[in-house]
């Protein structure tokens, strides 16, 4: 079995979530893991977001063997196969369609989430052709350099090494509408109006910090003053995270004009990334913007698989009740200790404790791992991040809550006087 000397000998000092969880690990299936040893985990990290079905869900696996088995192409750029074409009437049949985006069309610019984002902020440029672009304080839109403009984090800004430009980074709401963070983007937009505003509506590597639906009407009519389209970062908060397919499905007439997805839009982890846009706004020439990996037919495949689960009443319905299973837990440790220990933070399965002390969510998230819980931390490390997948039980929630709950309030009770 190999030891994780192996990986620190051959492997760039730039890994990071294994820093965290310093074991092998050999086998998955569902919400767990199994390291080399046989030790079973909890993982509610789920590939930060790009497992939301779970590990190897049996029915994609399935479908995606059998292609294999086929002799169905892998890899075909952009040429048309049958694998693609299901997708394509799959997701527009299933999610466009019944939301009521009739003239959209899908753009596959390559593997990442962070390059449908750059072929968004490419696209948004070139429709307006203006050049700046407007995004948010806490916001996480990949490490490319396109990307990583529109990106705040400090860490990841310095690691380029070059210049940023051409994006101005602004106040995100506080969760309430926030006028002060509107009359910033108000006053940022009249003065240099921008091609595109990009947010997330939960800010997943930002911390969790969670948009309102007056802020987020409030961001689309003051780009509709100043003529930039409104491109809305779904890659970790998208495919059901929320509730709902869409993370912004609860703001009503909140109309993107381009749609990042990525993730776990491809239903069991494998590389895809797609943008959905107005078809008014299509206006890329032929082999404009491109990328080798635009086609991986097995990602077409598990993809198209994957929304079965959304042609599903019972999982429809049921997604956002575990969503509220999830926040009645966290509020339950919050309330348990001290005012401004912890708070709640984030939306449906995609919430989390916010520590006041961030060596306290340092030591909680390492208790857990101690518990066999694998769970993240983000922002500036003070919120705890738990990402369990959409396909998880109620009952197997219930008793996973209630070891985080023991540990949490462990380790608080050890630090804060209660």
């Amino acid at each position: 079995m190999p030891g994780t000397t192996v990986f620190d000998r051959h492997e760039s000092e730039v890994r990071s979530y294994c820093r965290s969880f310093p074991v092998v690990f050999e086998r998955a299936a569902g919400h767990h893991l199994w390291d080399a040893d046989g030790r079973q985990y909890v993982d509610l990290l789920s590939g930060a977001g790009s497992l939301n079905y779970g590990h190897n869900p049996p029915k994609i696996v399935k479908r995606v063997s059998e292609y294999l088995a086929s002799g169905g192409p892998v890899q075909s750029l952009d040429l048309h196969t049958r694998a693609k074409a299901e997708f394509l009437h799959r997701f527009a049949d299933e999610v466009l369609e019944p939301r009521g985006f009739v003239d959209h069309v899908m753009q596959f610019p390559g593997p990442a989430g962070t390059l449908a984002v750059e072929a968004a902020l490419k696209l948004a440029r070139k429709v307006t052709g203006r050049t700046n672009v407007v995004a948010f304080q806490g916001g996480f839109h990949g490490a490319s350099l396109g990307s990583l403009a529109a990106t705040s984090s400090p860490l990841l800004r310095n690691a380029a090494g070059t210049a940023l430009p051409n994006v101005t980074i602004t106040a995100f709401d506080d969760g309430t509408g926030s006028p002060d963070s509107l009359d910033a983007l108000r006053t940022t937009c009249r003065n240099t109006p921008p091609a595109a505003v990009l947010l997330e509506t939960v800010q997943g590597e930002g911390g969790l910090h969670t948009a309102s639906a007056q802020w987020l009407k409030a961001v689309r009519q003051i780009a509709d003053e100043v003529g930039a389209l409104v491109i809305v970062d779904e890659v970790q908060a998208g495919c059901g995270r929320t509730g709902t397919f869409f993370s912004f499905e609860h703001v009503p007439d909140f109309d993107p004009d381009l749609i990042c997805l990525s993730k776990s839009l491809s239903g069991m982890g494998l590389p895809m990334a797609m943008v959905v846009l107005k078809r008014q706004h299509d206006l890329w020439k032929p082999g404009e913007h491109n990328g080798t990996f635009r086609g991986h037919n097995l990602a077409f495949v598990a993809a198209t698989a994957a929304l079965d689960h959304w042609a599903d009443p019972v999982f429809v319905a049921r997604t956002p009740i575990l969503g509220i299973a999830i926040r009645e837990s966290l509020l339950e440790i919050a309330t348990a200790l001290p005012d401004g220990v912890v708070t709640l933070a984030g939306r449906g399965t995609m919430s989390g404790l916010r520590f006041a002390d961030a060596e306290m969510a340092e030591r909680v998230q390492a208790e857990l791992f101690r518990a066999s819980i694998i769970a993240e931390r983000s922002g500036d490390g003070r919120v705890l991040k738990l990402l369990p997948p959409l396909t998880m039980s109620l009952p197997e929630w219930s008793e996973i809550a209630a070891r985080i709950a023991e540990v949490t309030l462990d380790v608080a009770r050890l630090r804060v006087p209660v």
